[in-house]
């Protein structure tokens, strides 16, 4: 466990702000590393970075476990990690922000953009960002580990899968699916002229000042990279290697637990999409049969205790991912593992629900 003095001072800082504290940073910041420790137990194994942020001030930053196991480095708060399916979120609001343009529409079918693709009249984007388009889940293909390692182009992956049985009419369920959003991510690069890599860096990272995220690679040098591991009976192992042109835009993003914060913050402050469009990806929609489902664009849309919040997670070989925002307290709960065999999803929850008892206590 890496946690300096420093952020315990600023902790206590910011909730010496909140009138009728009851609770001292130290206590805090104990409380949560409890919750961390019970599930990230091997200091010297693959570890994992989590952070607490209210009103966009951090509140907690911590760092466990090993970034390296070759060579012994500790895991600190600024590690690079592989977000996995976190990278919805930004093929989402790049969508949206094409739309604010006016390049195209949520409500176009995909046969506007790929005439050629199957049923593609009656499949639109709103039906691929919600999960409700009915196509095969190229994850569930038992020929994906033909093509795992291969560099693909986005047209060649979107073929690997487009003439698939669908597995229901769009909008008729809801079934998470990966097709969907690599289908978006080439119809961003349709629609923009630029590679989905070059937009999503220009257009949201740049922007936002995510000066440590990027699209990954296995081959470039990253300043401060979280390696990746399995756990098997043997030991640990690295990750399986893939080839991230495959993920493409449902899955292939790496970031910092401070940059995710500042994307939070960005799209608070509605610096890449107007108000209108940001309402679209936070909210609900219906089935054919008008039954609700809990899932806009690239969020899901839930509660926590009773309280509204917005949370996804993710996960590709070696990592682990997930973040929850609680709009009515402003509170952005974010945590990364480098082990697929340490989920911080339950234990980002369990965070976010100790923050959220502990301010409506005061």
């Amino acid at each position: 466990m890496n946690l300096s003095k420093s952020v315990y001072a600023l902790l206590l800082s910011a909730l010496l702000l909140i009138p009728g504290a009851v609770l001292s940073a130290q206590s805090l910041g104990s409380r949560i590393d409890s919750l961390i420790l019970a599930t990230f137990k091997d200091k010297n194994g693959p570890g994992g970075v989590f952070m607490v942020a209210q009103k966009g001030r951090v509140i907690y930053h911590n760092a466990f476990g090993k970034a390296n196991l070759e060579l012994d480095v500790n895991m600190t708060p600024d590690n690079v990690f592989q977000i996995g399916s976190m990278t919805k979120q930004f093929t989402a609001v790049a969508i949206l922000m094409l739309e604010q343009q006016g390049k195209l529409k949520v409500q176009d079918p995909v046969s506007r953009f790929i005439p050629d693709y199957p049923g593609g009249d009656k499949i639109t984007l709103h039906h691929l960002l919600t999960h409700t388009s009915g196509i095969k889940d190229f994850t569930a293909m038992k020929t994906l580990a033909d093509i795992a390692q291969k560099e693909m182009t986005p047209e060649m992956m979107v073929n690997f899968f487009k003439n698939e049985p669908v597995d229901f009419a769009p909008g008729e369920k809801f079934a998470y699916n990966n097709s969907g959003y690599l289908l978006l991510g080439y119809i961003i690069e349709l629609v923009s002229g630029q590679t989905y890599r070059d937009f999503i860096q220009q257009h949201i990272f740049d922007k936002a000042g995510m000066q440590h995220s990027r699209y990954a690679s296995d081959r470039e040098v990253i300043r401060k990279r979280a390696y990746g591991y399995h756990l098997k009976s043997s030991g640990y192992v690295n990750k399986t290697i893939i080839n991230f042109s495959v993920p493409f835009a449902s899955g292939a993003l790496m970031s910092t637990t401070d940059d995710m914060l500042k994307w939070q913050q960005a799209l608070n402050q509605h610096l890449l999409l107007n108000p209108e469009e940001t309402a679209k990806a936070f909210r609900t929609y219906q089935l054919n049969n008008g039954e609700t489902f809990t899932y806009g664009y690239g969020w899901h849309i839930k509660t926590l205790n009773g309280t509204p919040d917005r949370e996804h997670g993710g996960s590709v070989f070696g990592f682990k991912s997930m973040g929850i925002y609680i709009p009515s307290e402003d509170i952005y709960v974010v945590g990364f593992s480098n082990c697929d065999c340490n989920s911080p999803t339950k234990v980002t929850t369990d965070i976010a629900a100790l923050v959220l008892a502990t301010l409506k206590k005061r």
